[in-house]
């Protein structure tokens, strides 16, 4: 067993990773997984730029990270940045502040790679599940961009394109800094037509219609698996490899999109953070699942971060 740390920093959350991994059976061993909801990608859409206050929610995580590290005594780290570092213009700035905290340089990787270590966490166990048929799709939706992943054992083909919750959000469902409560129908035909612009972008290189079985990563595809199930409380357990219908999605969807801030905030499962970014993520795992005529989706509580992970091991 090696033991490793991996951090996974994308545009809306930050997560950390310390397991045993052992290459030559396959096996994972979580000994520490947690999540900070720190939006680095805070207004980089309109920007261009890492907003400071953003950067040091950041920076106060990556020293509660580092703490935990240190404790397990992780014989190797490795950073990832996705979506809003590589889109900013002051990603030094970032880059130094976690290179002084953690003492590793986050390796701003492009959306190819993100979608190759989404992969690789999110179907190495899914190995002999014959009841999952190949090929998969692996549709990651994160704050600032979704990847999408078609493939067997392996990659065949994979594309980033700019549709994450955050920035889908920000860009159609803001008025005058604050989030509508709820959208107009006007809005929501918006994000509706940047989402379907989007798909026939990743369809010009990912055969998104010749997977048999879709597996959904990330926090809007976990926590709409969290309501469909009504989960008194947020259960990793529970929501690993659950299976959400295209109608329960399209319900769950709908009822987001024309629910107030208070509404969503009163869902056991909803993690504060997520409360007004998650109708634009579950509007986006609808879209995909339409577009491919899926009549499920398989939830996954492995991704990139043990996709990093397995690459350090």
């Amino acid at each position: 067993m090696t033991r490793v740390a991996a951090i996974d920093c994308g545009t809306n959350s930050i997560r950390l990773l310390v397991a045993d991994c052992d290459p030559e059976t396959g096996e994972l061993v979580d000994l520490d997984r947690r999540m900070t909801i720190v939006r680095l990608g805070q207004g980089v859409d309109r920007t261009g730029r890492l907003a400071p206050e953003a950067l040091e929610r950041t920076f106060a995580a990556c020293r509660e990270y580092a703490a935990v590290i240190k404790e397990h005594g992780a014989e190797r780290v490795r950073f990832v940045a996705t979506s809003a570092s590589r889109d900013a213009e002051n990603r030094e700035d970032f880059v130094r502040g976690v290179v002084g905290i953690l003492g590793v340089e986050p390796e701003v990787i492009s959306g190819d790679q993100e979608a190759e270590f989404s992969f690789t966490g999110a179907t190495r166990e899914l190995a002999g599940q014959d009841h999952l048929p190949k090929p998969y799709l692996v549709v990651d939706i994160g704050g600032g961009s979704t990847e999408f992943v078609v493939g067997e054992e392996h990659v065949r083909a994979a594309r980033s394109v700019d549709i994450g919750c955050v920035r889908m959000t920000e860009r159609h469902l803001v008025r005058d800094g604050v989030v509508c409560d709820p959208p107009s129908e006007e809005q929501i035909t918006a994000v509706r037509a940047d989402i379907e612009a989007a798909l026939d972008l990743a369809e010009r290189t990912v055969p998104l219609r010749e997977a048999h079985t879709l597996v959904g990563l990330a926090g809007s595809v976990t926590t709409v698996s969290a309501i469909a199930q009504e989960l008194p409380a947020y259960d990793s357990a529970a929501i690993h490899h659950s299976r959400v219908s295209h109608d329960r999605v399209r319900e769950i969807t709908e009822w987001l999109l024309h629910s107030t801030h208070a509404e969503r905030a009163a869902i056991p499962a909803m993690h504060p953070g997520r409360v007004d970014v998650i109708a634009a993520g579950a509007l986006v795992l609808l879209a995909i699942m339409e577009r491919i005529g899926a009549e499920e989706v398989v939830v996954s509580e492995h991704d990139i971060l043990d996709g990093i992970a397995w690459s350090v091991a």
